[in-house]
């Protein structure tokens, strides 16, 4: 008989606060010894609501810590060369530390070159070419993404010798995937990357001592799928309209189904997402550092 475990949650409210009092004690000091205080600049373009919500948490969060928060927010009608105009506008400020534009862009709008005009010292998401280099190489001192860095800190907590273990990373984004795949590499662990052309995703899955899921797909990991007593990290958020009319939040993993064989899992929400904003915080503290090493 396939006696049912009892599944650990991960708390990642809980990290993300310890995470945030230490970047705000950081903060406090850097300003006294300096007196520059670091300033992040998030660009919003359009008005989708999930991104609204994002972006109104990393700016409520910026606060706390003692931060400077710009905000950034442009019409949906915004052009290309409006947006690299801004773009580079930033890159000559030096009130600004960090700049990140909140995704997905309108359709009309290529990510990449904007994405790609941000100065690296000041790509606080790591996604130019140069810092997502210094991941693939193994360089810890770029910015590595916030999502799969986050990710990664909640692993080290819950599993402190990650070496050896066989990871499964379902989904290849270059936000997400592809970095936390580096990055468990990095960590010693065997990895495999499933994405919409993989075949045989669940039996993958079924021998993954950790198991990562950025898919968008709602529940799309079933409790079969899961190995017995592994670790899974739920990195999805959808909204879903329950039978009484109220919407409720899920994961890319199906929660109830997972109970009972993971050995822990972070809940949806208050897992990864908490994480996600304090590592912007400090990836922002990192660069304002930097900043002040050039200057001085």
């Amino acid at each position: 008989m396939n006696t049912p475990i009892k599944t650990q949650l991960i708390d990642g409210k809980a990290f993300a606060e310890k995470m945030t009092k230490d970047v705000a004690s950081k903060v406090a000091e850097l300003q006294k010894a300096t007196g520059i205080t670091p300033g992040l600049a998030v660009i919003l373009v359009g008005n989708d609501p999930a991104s609204e919500v994002y972006v109104r948490n990393k700016t409520k969060q910026t606060h706390k810590v003692g931060m400077r928060s710009f905000m950034h927010l442009l019409p949906e009608t915004t052009t290309q060369q409006e947006l690299l105009n801004l773009i580079h506008r930033l890159n000559n400020d030096p009130d600004i530390h960090g700049i990140l534009v909140q995704l997905p862009l309108p359709k009309h709008l290529n990510p990449d070159p904007i994405i790609q005009a941000i100065l690296p010292q000041k790509d606080v998401d790591g996604l130019t070419v140069y810092n997502a280099g210094k991941v693939s190489l193994g360089h810890m001192d770029g910015f590595i993404p916030c999502t799969p860095l986050g990710c990664l800190l909640l692993l080290q907590q819950e599993l402190p010798n990650l070496r050896g273990l066989n990871a499964l990373v379902i989904g290849a984004s270059n936000l997400m995937g592809k970095p936390m795949a580096q990055l468990l590499l990095n960590q010693g662990c065997t990895v495999t990357i499933a994405h919409i052309d993989t075949r045989n995703t669940a039996e993958l899955a079924q021998q993954a001592d950790i198991l990562i899921v950025a898919t968008g797909c709602k529940e799309l990991v079933k409790g079969s799928w899961i190995k017995k007593g592994a670790v899974v990290i739920d990195v999805g958020i959808n909204r879903i309209i329950t039978e009484s009319g109220k919407l409720k939040l899920v994961g890319d993993v199906n929660f109830q189904e997972a109970l009972g064989i993971a050995s822990k899992i972070t809940p949806v929400p208050g897992g990864v997402g908490p994480v996600t904003i304090s590592c912007l915080l400090h990836n922002t503290l990192s660069a304002t550092e930097k900043h002040i090493k050039c200057i001085s």
